[in-house]
């Protein structure tokens, strides 16, 4: 029924989805799936889109293929929340069923301004009237389109408003992923671009309207680094911009950038009226396997919260949920912050929600202590002091610390992930969300972070070594995920 490069309808998935209740109950049983993860109900999930708060209500977009778990075919599928605790599953809401995107709904964001929704994606195409093309500087086509709502539930008519045309002649095909900043009374877009010598770079465009888009600049660093800056996020916070963008062909350098691809966070000094700029402070922003496509948004209380997907492309290793039909989650909804000039990730306060009342306190002190057997938790480490340690974080997962080095080792139970690592002047705090199939591990208060998938569920938490502290464990109940009008 559905066919790679083939437009899809609404009307096409609504009698796909009548006739594939046994798919998404197999789905449903697999023992992977997550309790506390946005996750696709059948199929492939990947990059979070269009997030926002609006009128209360957090709308939390993403690139969703129902149909099959490789990511194939791309529309966007909406999650609503009012508390990070419970949803509605409205499926697949975004189709590409137009000339302008009928390849595929790529990613994009939201800009609210006037009680109006703005939204912006990348409708991609690929040409086949040649059998020469590389896809890279021939053959695709990237169009930046906009569309509307006053409420994030009905759409306007989706507007082109550039073509790969309309991008700098010496572009590759591949120009994707508009986010917006709004500074000084004009609008800004940024595209995460590669050109045709390689080189990964950010386009900057200007407006006054939303709707008529003029090249201002390129963004680069002075050496190359890597071939495509995917996902670029432009944001302001404590008068400084930052950029939180994912940087693909950068090579490793000893523990660093050690994923396929990576995201980065680096500091930008822009001057708007002489397109001067500089970028430093160029760093890591996540030390595990499956972290990629990060997008923030600036909430309706003023916090900015972050959310990436929890998967990677390209990688060597493997989930093997893609045998029971499905692949990839969201991560966990994190606050941003600045501090000592660094940006810091920490779990947004709502999580605490999920804790249970029956939480377990332990002290520990240069022996092995163990807290408890349950695989579904939360866990804080206050290190009083800490010159080397092995936790368990799961049986046969573990996270060391010894040389300033901190070492998260999947063993086994990885699926092909092995080991990742970062230095630290020193450990003095943990907080690790453990799921069903993930961690999420926030070092020394967000100035680090690790997500990886695992497969393991046998539960087992435990610490030793030169070290001392407090260590509290919640276990942690699930999100409650209720149907949305797709389903009625």
């Amino acid at each position: 029924m559905f066919e790679k490069y083939k437009k899809v309808y609404k009307a096409d998935y609504e009698k796909w989805y009548k006739e594939n209740e046994a798919y998404r109950q197999r789905v449903a049983a697999d023992q992977d799936r997550l309790k506390f993860h946005l996750m696709p109900k059948t199929g492939w999930l990947n990059d979070p889109n269009g997030l926002c708060q609006f009128n209360g209500t957090y709308h939390i977009y993403y690139q969703y293929t129902p149909f099959e778990p490789t990511g194939e075919l791309k529309t966007w599928g909406h999650y609503t929340t009012k508390d990070f605790i419970h949803y509605e599953d409205f499926g697949p809401v975004v189709f590409p069923d137009e000339d302008i995107d009928a390849h595929g709904v790529y990613s994009g964001s939201a800009f609210i301004e006037d009680d109006t929704i703005h939204y912006f994606y990348t409708g991609n195409l690929k040409y086949f009237d040649r059998d020469d093309y590389d896809y890279i500087n021939s053959g695709r086509g990237s169009n930046t389109i906009t569309f509307t709502s006053k409420d994030g539930y009905e759409f306007t008519k989706k507007e082109l408003l550039m073509t790969t045309d309309d991008y700098p002649a010496d572009m590759s095909n591949h120009v994707r992923d508009p986010k917006i900043f709004k500074k000084n009374e004009k609008y800004y877009m940024v595209l995460g671009a590669r050109d045709v010598e390689g080189v990964g770079m950010i386009l900057l465009y200007e407006s006054t309207d939303l709707k008529n888009w003029t090249y201002k600049n390129r963004i680069t660093t002075p050496q190359k680094f890597g071939y495509m800056w995917e996902c670029p996020d432009l944001f302001e916070m404590d008068g400084q911009l930052y950029i939180i963008c994912c940087p693909q062909g950068v090579e490793t350098q000893g523990i660093d950038y050690e994923n396929v691809h990576q995201v980065t966070a680096m500091k930008l000094d822009y001057d708007f009226d002489t397109d001067e700029y500089e970028i430093t402070d160029i760093k890591l922003f996540d030390r595990g396997f499956d972290f990629y496509a990060p997008q923030s948004f600036e909430d309706e209380s003023g916090r900015r919260i972050l959310i990436g997907w929890m998967g990677i492309p390209d990688a060597d290793y493997t989930n093997p949920t893609e045998e029971a039909g499905w692949q990839h989650a969201l991560t966990i909804p994190r606050e941003l912050s600045v501090r000592d000039g660094k940006l810091i990730q920490e779990p947004i306060e709502e999580l605490k929600q999920l804790r249970s009342e029956d939480k377990a306190v332990c002290t520990f002190c240069y022996g092995q202590t163990i807290i408890m057997q349950n695989a579904i938790y939360e866990a804080i480490v206050d290190f009083k002091r800490c010159r080397e340690m092995v936790m368990t974080l799961r049986e046969g997962i573990t996270l060391s610390y010894k040389d300033n080095i901190l070492t998260l080792n999947l063993g086994v139970y990885g699926s092909g992930r092995s080991t990742r690592k970062v230095r630290l002047e020193k450990l003095e705090h943990l907080q690790i969300f453990a799921d069903t199939s993930s961690l999420e591990i926030f070092v020394n208060h967000g100035e680090e972070v690790f997500t990886t998938r695992i497969y393991n569920h046998y539960g087992r938490l435990l610490i030793n070594g030169e070290c001392s502290g407090i260590m509290t464990v919640y276990p942690l109940k699930s999100f409650e995920i209720e149907g949305g009008r797709h389903e009625e």
